[in-house]
Parts: C-alpha cells; sequence; structure tokens
C-alpha cells in the first residue's frame, strides 16, 4: 500500500523526497512490463534505462501538486510518465548519431549494454508507454488526461524538445547568439521541466493564476538548470557527473561559459533560481516545496 506524504508545514520538502522516490518507483515499476515478459530482452532494457538518476522531473510533478494540495495518489501517473519521457529522451541522446555517448548514470549507456538497434527501439517503447499511463491513470478525471496528454506531447515534440535536439545537432561547430542558445535549450531541456509543472498543477485543478506561476517557475528554473549543466560539463569529473565529461567542447558546441564565461554563467544561474523563488511566493504556503528544490537543484554536483 502507498504511504502518504505529511504535508506538515513545519517540515520541509525534503523530509518527503524519500516517500515520493518509492512512489516514483513502484509507479515505475507498475508500468513497465516484467523483464521476464516476452520480448524479454526488450523488457529487460526498458527498466535498465529507467534506473538511477536525480528524478528532478518527476519530483517536481510532486513538488507543484503537494504546494496545491494534491492527494499524491493523483501525482503519481504524470510523474510516472514524465520520467519515462525523460528516459527515452536519454537513450536517444547518447546513440550513435547523436551525441554518441558510452556513459549514462554511472555505467553503460542502453546501446552499449544492449546494441544500438536495442537503444532506438527502448527508447520508442518508453516513449510511447508514457502516454498509455497518463491514458489509463484511473485516479485523474477524463478532461485532466487529456490535458496532460496535450502538455506532455508538446513538450516532447518537434515545438519542444525534439526540435531543440534538432537545432543542437545543427549548431555543433558554429558560435550562437546567447538569444538563440536560451531559444534552444528552452525546447531540449526546458520544455520537459516546464511540463513536469503544469502537470503537477493540472492533478490539483490549478486556476489560471497558480497556472501561471508554475510555468514561469518552469522556465525559470529549466534555464538555470541548464547554464548549470554547461558549468558542470566544464569543471566536474565524468566519475561525478556519471556521464562523460568536457562533451561540449569536444563536440564544440555552444554553451553558456563559451558566451558569458564560467564567473558569468553561474551569475546568471544564480539569479534565475533566485527569481524561481519569487515567482511561487504567492502559491499556498509561498510555495515551500517548490522553493526547496529550487536550493535542491543548486547545490547539484552532477
Amino acid at each position: 500500500m502507498s504511504v502518504k506524504p505529511s504535508t506538515d508545514p513545519k517540515a520541509d520538502f525534503g523530509s518527503r523526497l524519500g516517500i515520493y522516490l518509492d512512489r516514483l518507483g513502484a509507479a515505475l515499476d507498475r508500468a513497465l512490463p516484467p523483464a521476464a515478459q516476452d520480448p524479454t530482452r526488450l523488457h529487460e532494457a526498458m527498466r535498465y534505462a529507467c534506473e538511477g538518476g536525480k528524478r528532478l522531473r518527476a519530483l517536481l510533478v510532486y513538488a507543484a501538486g503537494e504546494t496545491l494540495g494534491a492527494d499524491p495518489a493523483r501525482l503519481d501517473a504524470p510523474a510516472c510518465a514524465v520520467e519515462l519521457i525523460h528516459a527515452y529522451s536519454l537513450v536517444h541522446d547518447d546513440l550513435p548519431a547523436m551525441d554518441d555517448d558510452d556513459l549514462r548514470r554511472g555505467r553503460p549507456t542502453v546501446h552499449k549494454a544492449y546494441d544500438e538497434a536495442m537503444g532506438i527501439l527502448v527508447g520508442d517503447a518508453l516513449q510511447t508507454l508514457a502516454f498509455d499511463v497518463i491514458a489509463h491513470a484511473e485516479m485523474l478525471g477524463t478532461a485532466q488526461r487529456v490535458h496532460m496528454l496535450g502538455l506532455l506531447a508538446r513538450a516532447s515534440g518537434s515545438l519542444g524538445m525534439v526540435g531543440g535536439q534538432v537545432v543542437d545537432i545543427e549548431s555543433e561547430g558554429r558560435t550562437l547568439s546567447l538569444e538563440r542558445l536560451q531559444s534552444l535549450h528552452a525546447r531540449k531541456t526546458g520544455a520537459l521541466i516546464r511540463a513536469s509543472l503544469q502537470l503537477g498543477g493540472v492533478a490539483a485543478n490549478a486556476d489560471a493564476q497558480a497556472a501561471a506561476a508554475l510555468e514561469r517557475y518552469g522556465e525559470l528554473i529549466g534555464l538555470a538548470f541548464q547554464i548549470q549543466d554547461d558549468v558542470l560539463d566544464e569543471t566536474a569529473s565524468t566519475e561525478a557527473l556519471g556521464k562523460t565529461a568536457g562533451k561540449d567542447l569536444a563536440q564544440h558546441k555552444s554553451t553558456y561559459p563559451a558566451l558569458l564565461g564560467l564567473d558569468g554563467a553561474r551569475r546568471r544561474a544564480e539569479a534565475l533560481f533566485d527569481e524561481a523563488r519569487a515567482a511561487v511566493l504567492g502559491l499556498p504556503g509561498g510555495g515551500a516545496p517548490l522553493a526547496w528544490l529550487v536550493s535542491f537543484i543548486q547545490q547539484r554536483t552532477h
């Protein structure tokens, strides 16, 4: 039986992190086909692709929903779905035709642990499973499910994550303007982060004002997260990152440190984090769970 987190305002969101991660793990386990089910190699690889990671996007769903008083049972499906989309994107991002990476989350990427064809098929299967999870979420109303499906589809497609990936590939070896770089990452990284907040809001039946605050927070966190990623790619080790360090420089990609300098990029990220905190002050309880996540993200080392 799942455990409902305490919403004691005296306890910060961090005290409930383990409970939410357990809920997410249980939701993923229910959603993913058993590894022993035919085709076994595909199902084993799908589960492999979903292991580990920061689970940030799912936590954003839970934090947004908790802030607005949603029953955690209504948040499990969208949290699981956004994590499946994120996992699929990493599997495809690591393929030889994309970033051609051998390491993810401190171990071989899916196409290295299995093979390239399996990497493509695993990504395809995880993506479609995400929409299946929301479509069959009995705890949510029909209108909520339809709304969520639209949000996730737009964030994942050509106007969101996939479109950002295309621009990223086409930009290798070129120096982008700061405005173009920000537009790229608003789609490649930011779209799914923003959608995570929106999904939590839909589950909580957020009004227009709350929905706008969540969307603004998502935009700010998404950009700050990407700037932070660019800085870590230059300053952290492969062991700390769990993926190959220095890939952006090796592939001659435009990055925030390249355009702003390391110190300038750090300052820009800090300013965005502060703006994100301010964006949720008008939400119930001052948006405390979301404010806590800002500090959590600021302190990350990978």
